[in-house]
């Protein structure tokens, strides 16, 4: 009896080829690997491409260009204007033009970043550390003393490393182990991290490959 080839048959047929190639890196580097690397990173671009087109210039810049008043045209003219310079990069001659869209994008990126880390990463930090000591929020006294010293200590020594880090040398030539014991305890909790990190990372790609492998299987089956 023949098979027909359904839109699911398909689909499963290219997904089998294309995990077949990415696997066949545990042979090494060869153009069956390279190929699909190519491949996903085009249709990521292109997925990219299409979501920036849709969500952000078509809505936000095309249409009220096209629909709307004169005051938002002229407001429009100034993104398309830098964005229009971003193109002069493409040229070696003409890429100082587009300094001016590079600065403004690096100037937001970095507002962004910074205020990113302190209210997403240092102000949670610093609250959670202080909560920890909240002794009328109830449960175990001693457990939530001890969980409250270690964030305590792991977050102070985890500073301190960063920023006396530099000077370790010439405090050490002077006899000051106060802040070598510091650096030493915060390079353990930043051991720790990593370690705890680098588990995630492995156990996340070890699933995905335990996925992969079962579709192969699952698709291999399903055709006998």
């Amino acid at each position: 009896m023949a098979t027909s080839f359904t839109p699911d048959l398909v689909t499963g047929i290219i997904s089998f080829v294309l995990t077949l190639m990415v696997l066949s890196y545990l042979i090494g580097d060869n153009p069956l690997f390279r190929t699909a690397i190519y491949l996903f990173i085009g249709v990521t671009a292109g997925y990219v491409a299409s979501v920036a087109w849709k969500l952000v210039l078509l809505p936000l810049l095309v249409k009220p260009m096209v629909e709307g008043t004169w005051s938002d045209r002229l407001l429009l003219a100034i993104p398309l204007f830098l964005g229009v310079l971003l193109f002069a990069k493409l040229s070696p001659r003409a890429s100082s033009l587009g300094n001016a869209s590079m600065a403004l994008l690096v100037g937001v990126t970095a507002a962004a970043a910074i205020g990113g880390a302190v209210y997403g990463t240092i102000l949670p930090q610093t609250m959670a550390t202080i909560n920890l000591f909240d002794l009328s929020a109830g449960g175990n006294l001693v457990e939530k003393m001890f969980e409250g010293v270690v964030l305590l200590v792991g977050t102070v020594s985890t500073l301190a490393y960063f920023h006396f880090g530099s000077r370790w040398k010439s405090t050490s030539e002077s006899g000051n182990r106060f802040l070598n014991w510091i650096g030493w305890l915060g390079r353990v909790f930043i051991a720790i991290t990593l370690g705890v990190i680098f588990a995630g990372v492995y156990a996340a790609a070890l699933t995905a490959m335990i996925e992969r492998l079962f579709s192969l299987w699952t698709f291999v089956s399903g055709l006998f």
